[in-house]
C-alpha cells in the first residue's frame, strides 16, 4: 500500500488494525484497490470479515472498560488531537495524492481535504479543553450540590462512505476521541487507503493500544457486524439511504445510539435579482457549476437541482452550458485537470441510467450525457462522464427525486418566492440548499423557510467545523461537527450530592 512519511514497514495486505497490531484478514482474503482514472489496480488491502470485526470490537471494549483513555485528562486528550493535526500537515502532499488516486478527485481537492481534517482535529481539541467541570444545577438548597457532567458513551463503530473517505472519518474520529471513547472504523471497501493512513498517524501520535481499530472489508459483512454487535454502544454511519436504514434497524435491536448522515437532494435557488449585474450573474453561474460538478457531483451536498427564476432561465442556463462544456476532465494527478472520474464503473452506469430515464420522461439534454473521448490525461479505461445539464425538468422525474451522485444538473423554474420554497422543500431529504438573491431580507426569509440542515445565502458548499452538519427528513439523524457533534459521543450524567443528609420519615414504622 502506498505509505506516508514515517509509516510502518508492513506488507500491503496488513490494513486491519486491532489492539495495537497491524494484521491481515483472518481468512487471508485480499482486495485490489482500483484507480478510477484508468481502472487499474494500484494497491492491495486485507478483505476483513465478521471474525475481524468481532476481534476489533473486543479490543475496543477492553480498551474502554480497562484501559487508560476514558480517564485520560482532557488536556492530554486535546494535546494528542493537536499532534495528529500536526502530522497531517507534515504528510499533506502524500495523503492528498493518495486521496486523489483512491477516490478520483483532483490532487488539489485531496490537499484541501487534508487541511479540513487537520482543522477538525484542532477544533475538537479546543472545544473540550475550553469546557468546564460540568453544569451546576440549582437545587434550591445550600445543602445540595447538583451537577450535570458528560462522559464518553463507550465503544463506537463508524462506517464511512467512498466519496470523502478521509474527511468523513475525521468528523467521527476526532469528536469520539475528544470525548474519551474507543472505536472501530470501517471505511468503504472502494476507497479505504487514507483512513488506514489516518490510523497510522493516530498510532504515531501516541494513542493507547485498542483505542483506535480499523477493519477493511465489505459492508454486508463487516459493516453489518459493526451495527448489530452487542458490545457496541453507538453506531455512526454516513452513506446511502438504503444502507443507512439497514444500519438503523440492526442497531435498534440492541437499543444502541445511532447517528446517520444519509445524503441529500439539494436545491440551488437563483432569483433574477442575483443576476441583475454582470458580476452577480457571473458569480451565480460560477457557483452553480461548483455546486453541481465539484468531485464529479459525488458530494452528499451537491447542488444538483438548479431552481432558477423563469425570467432569467434561458440566459442563465445557456451560459451554464457554455462553461460546463469547457470543464477539463482527466486524471486528478494531471496539471490543469478540473474534474476527475467517477469512483467506479458501477457508479458511472448508475449515472447513465439516471440520464436515460430523464430523457425518457421529457427532459432536454443541453450538454454532456455521454462518456468523453479519451486523451492522454483521460484514458479510455477510466470511469469518466461528461458534466451534464438536463433542462425542463420537473418533480415527477426520478433524476430530480433521487440522489444521483454523478455530474448531473437538473433545471427547474419558478415565478414567485412561494413557488421557489415549495419546489426546494419538495424532497424526502433535507441536507443542504442555497439561495441567490440581492435582497438580504429575502435571503434570510428563504433561509428560515427552507427545511434543510444547512442553508447558504449567496454561496455554496462551505462548512465550518464549529457549525453543526446534518439534515432534516431522510437526510439522517443527529449532527456532526460543532458542539452537537461532540455531544453525539457523550452521555449526560446527573450527580446529586446531599451535604447534610437527614431521615425522610416517609414511613411511620
Amino acid at each position: 500500500m502506498p505509505g506516508t512519511e514515517g509509516s510502518r514497514d508492513v506488507s500491503a495486505q496488513q490494513t486491519i488494525h486491532v489492539a495495537g497490531e497491524w494484521l491481515g484478514a483472518a481468512s487471508g482474503a485480499t482486495r485490489e484497490i482500483i484507480d478510477p482514472a484508468d481502472a487499474k489496480p494500484f494497491a492491495v488491502i486485507a478483505e476483513g470479515g465478521t471474525d475481524d470485526a468481532d476481534a476489533a470490537i473486543a479490543a475496543a471494549r477492553r480498551a474502554f472498560d480497562e484501559g487508560p483513555w476514558p480517564g485520560t485528562p482532557v488536556a492530554e486528550r486535546a494535546a494528542l488531537l493537536r499532534r495528529v493535526a500536526d502530522l497531517l500537515v507534515r504528510d499533506r502532499e502524500k495523503i492528498g495524492l493518495l486521496e486523489s488516486r483512491d477516490a478520483g478527485k483532483t490532487v488539489e481537492e485531496g490537499r484541501v481535504d487534508v487541511d479540513c481534517v487537520a482543522d477538525a482535529f484542532r477544533y475538537f481539541a479546543d472545544l473540550v479543553i475550553g469546557e468546564g467541570a460540568g453544569r451546576v444545577v440549582d437545587a434550591g438548597s445550600d445543602d445540595i450540590h447538583s451537577v450535570v457532567v458528560h462522559e464518553p458513551i463507550g465503544v463506537c463503530t463508524m462506517i464511512t462512505p467512498w466519496n470523502y473517505p478521509l474527511l468523513q472519518a475525521s468528523w467521527k474520529i476526532a469528536p469520539a476521541l475528544a470525548a474519551g471513547n474507543t472505536f472501530v472504523i470501517k471505511p468503504s471497501e472502494i476507497t479505504p487507503l487514507t483512513t488506514v493512513a489516518l490510523i497510522e498517524l493516530l498510532v504515531e501520535a501516541g494513542l493507547p493500544e485498542g483505542v483506535a481499530n480499523i477493519v477493511t472489508g465489505p459492508g454486508h459483512t463487516v459493516g453489518a457486524r459493526l451495527a448489530d454487535h452487542p458490545g457496541v454502544d453507538l453506531v455512526s454511519f454516513t452513506g446511502g439511504l438504503v444502507s443507512g436504514t439497514k444500519v438503523a434497524q440492526a442497531a435498534a435491536l440492541g437499543v444502541k445510539k445511532v447517528a446517520l448522515e444519509l445524503g441529500g437532494k439539494n436545491p440551488n435557488v437563483v432569483f433574477a435579482d442575483a443576476c441583475a449585474t454582470d458580476e452577480g450573474f457571473d458569480t451565480a453561474v460560477d457557483q452553480a457549476l461548483n455546486a453541481a460538478f465539484i468531485h464529479s457531483g459525488q458530494v452528499c451536498s451537491a447542488g444538483g437541482r438548479l431552481i432558477v427564476e423563469e425570467s432569467v432561465r434561458e440566459r442563465f442556463v445557456a451560459e451554464l452550458v457554455r462553461r460546463a462544456e469547457r470543464i477539463r476532465l482527466g486524471r486528478g494527478t494531471e496539471d490543469g485537470v478540473e474534474c476527475g472520474p467517477l469512483v467506479s464503473e458501477e457508479q458511472r452506469e448508475k449515472t447513465e441510467g439516471y440520464v436515460a430515464s430523464a430523457l425518457a420522461e421529457g427532459a432536454v439534454l443541453r450538454c454532456g450525457g455521454k462518456r468523453p473521448e479519451p486523451t492522454d490525461a483521460r484514458p479510455a479505461t477510466g470511469y469518466f462522464y461528461e458534466p451534464t445539464v438536463l433542462d425542463q425538468c420537473h418533480r415527477g422525474m426520478r433524476v430530480v427525486r433521487e440522489e444521483v451522485f454523478g455530474p448531473v444538473l437538473t433545471v427547474e423554474t419558478f415565478r414567485t418566492e412561494d413557488e421557489a420554497v415549495a419546489l426546494a422543500n419538495d424532497t424526502e431529504y433535507g441536507l443542504a440548499g442555497a439561495v441567490w438573491t440581492a435582497d438580504s431580507g429575502r435571503g434570510r426569509r428563504m433561509a428560515r423557510r427552507l427545511r434543510h440542515g444547512t442553508v447558504w445565502i449567496n454561496d455554496f458548499h462551505p462548512y465550518l467545523p464549529q457549525a453543526e452538519w446534518g439534515g432534516f427528513g431522510k437526510s439522517g439523524v443527529g449532527r456532526e461537527l460543532g458542539p452537537a457533534g461532540l455531544a453525539e459521543y457523550r452521555e449526560a450524567k446527573h450527580i446529586y450530592q446531599n451535604l447534610a443528609p437527614q431521615p425522610v420519615r416517609w414511613f411511620a414504622g
